[in-house]
């Protein structure tokens, strides 16, 4: 079992009282049974760190007396439970966790309907802080928010309703390595990330060893800041990859060039809009100076939200000869193999443990014509 003394009352951790292999080979357990009818020979494990995993997290903040605390929602679902530590966070998130808790209490104007805090760090222990709060935020927090943010070392921002205030910036950076090859990331706030750096490398050298022998061009969906789309961009002609949320986009650029990347294009347009480009059917001005008839797709990365890929997605990516399939739902993912495997046949089916100790569990599944 973790070392932790909130870890049967706490909803984070809902797999409580199982040792780390025990919670493991229950999600492994279950998967098998659910796809059985798929035929499935071997599932890839990737296992996670037992503790300290987490590189971004948001805890309530409970008052009394004066006194502020870290709180998180009770597994009954009662008052918040109060917590002074938590054991999934990183090393670094761990470490700040006391000296952050202890500096605010002292400041009034920092403390103040203080409602919540969310870290972001990365495995670099590159950090930054988000204090968000039920009042505004005016140029006497900015002036203590420096102070603080000077003295912890860290990025902060402050964020009340329809206020944003950076106090240095609202990004961290990133190194991810796999096999001998390191890549770089800026992670933006308020943007998806992985939450488990070490999980993330191994899903990222999974889907670049099954993908090194494919050919021609790649289209990816759901691109994110470009996890995966840089890394396989080595695999691959050209990639064309797409994202609808503005922030990744702009991540997804700014990483490409920190890693010199050149044979990706970027396209913020949905995957149900970017189908009904590449049939013709809609001409869309952000696809301005792209020439869809140029590209050799033989490839489709997707990885799609918990919904899964829709009806009209999933008819889409059965004119590729590949497909590489990352899941954080195995009940869409269920869904969506059964109709694609009228025309694919499973290769490869990885089980990642992104978040230990619950019921979530990410799969990778390489389909092939």
């Amino acid at each position: 079992m973790m070392n932790c003394k909130y870890f049967s009352l706490c909803g984070s951790c809902t797999l409580y009282g199982l040792s780390y292999e025990e919670q493991f080979k229950r999600k492994i357990d279950f998967m098998e049974n659910e796809f059985k009818e798929f035929d499935i020979k071997d599932f890839e494990l990737f296992r996670s760190k037992e503790s300290r995993f987490r590189d971004r997290a948001e805890f309530r903040i409970f008052h009394k007396d004066n006194k502020i605390s870290y709180a998180m929602n009770r597994i009954d679902k009662k008052a918040p439970l109060e917590i002074d530590s938590c054991e999934i966070v990183n090393n670094s998130i761990y470490s700040l966790m006391p000296s952050l808790k202890r500096e605010i209490e002292k400041n009034l104007i920092l403390k103040e309907k203080l409602f919540a805090i969310e870290f972001l760090s990365s495995s670099t222990r590159d950090i930054l802080i988000t204090l968000i709060y039920h009042k505004k935020i005016d140029e006497m927090w900015q002036k203590e928010a420096n102070i603080l943010s000077k003295k912890l070392n860290t990025a902060l921002i402050g964020r009340s309703r329809k206020i944003k205030t950076v106090i240095n910036r609202d990004f961290i950076e990133e190194k991810l390595k796999t096999g001998e090859k390191e890549y770089l990331y800026r992670y933006f706030e308020n943007s998806f990330t992985q939450p488990n750096s070490s999980v993330n490398s191994q899903m990222i050298s999974w889907t670049k060893n099954k993908s090194i022998s494919f050919s021609g061009d790649l289209l990816e969906l759901y691109c994110g800041h470009g996890n995966f789309t840089i890394p396989l961009s080595e695999n691959f002609n050209r990639v064309l990859a797409t994202e609808i949320s503005k922030t990744s986009i702009k991540s997804a650029l700014f990483n490409a060039k920190l890693n010199g990347v050149k044979n990706i294009t970027f396209v913020r347009l949905s995957s149900e809009e970017l189908t009904s480009a590449l049939k013709k059917e809609r001409v869309f001005r952000r696809l301005e100076g792209v020439r869809l008839d140029d590209y050799d797709f033989k490839t489709v990365f997707v990885d799609p939200p918990r919904a899964g890929l829709d009806e009209k997605t999933r008819e889409f990516v059965k004119n590729f000869d590949n497909i590489i399939y990352i899941s954080c739902n195995p009940v869409t993912l269920k869904r969506d193999l059964k109709d694609l495997t009228k025309v694919f046949d499973i290769k490869s089916f990885a089980l990642f443990d992104q978040f230990p100790y619950t019921n979530h569990l990410e799969s990778g599944v390489i389909l092939q014509k």
